[in-house]
């Protein structure tokens, strides 16, 4: 946590240097908090609402440029917190049977293609978490449980299209 904590800081103070000092992009990637039931489209259970304050809190201090859900409305809950910290809100890229194969590669294009030192939150899923992470780095992710909840994977993209990853939990 210390580490995840050293990056952080280091994201914020970058970002807040002119552009030409911080020439690349920060993702971080979580999955969603814990969900009420096993529905389809569950709420955020209450120990999944203290989660995701927890993720607002640790993104506190960060610049914060955009925050991304599925449409289900546990991904959103997850980020919401974060997003209005920060002043923004979350955008919905949704997810479904046609789009499953190729939604990290397409989001992983979208966020490439933010400006230089952007910082980005993404919520998804134990299913598309890992593959989100594969796109944006360009390296193999490790397997989400369908218990984990509290991972934390920050993909920082430099401008020569090299990625770094840290995985931590919150």
């Amino acid at each position: 946590m210390p580490l995840l904590r050293l990056l952080m800081l280091i994201a914020c103070l970058a970002t807040a240097l002119p552009a030409h000092a911080h020439d690349g992009i920060v993702v971080v990637v979580v999955r969603h908090a814990e969900k009420a039931d096993d529905s389809r489209d569950p709420p955020l259970a209450a120990d999944g609402e203290a989660r995701a304050r927890a993720l607002a809190a640790t993104l506190a201090g960060t610049k914060l440029d955009l925050a991304i859900s599925t449409q289900l409305q546990r991904t959103r809950q997850t980020a919401v917190p974060a997003a209005e910290a920060a002043g923004i809100e979350v955008s919905v890229r949704p997810i479904d049977a046609a789009n499953a194969s190729r939604y990290g590669a397409e989001l992983a294009r979208e966020l490439r293609a933010l400006p230089p030192g952007s910082t980005a939150l993404v919520v998804g899923h134990s299913n598309t978490v890992p593959g989100i992470v594969e796109a944006l780095s360009g390296r193999p992710a490790a397997p989400m449980p369908e218990t984990q909840y509290d991972r934390y994977t920050v993909v920082l993209l430099d401008a020569d299209g090299a990625a770094r990853v840290i995985t931590s939990r919150y």
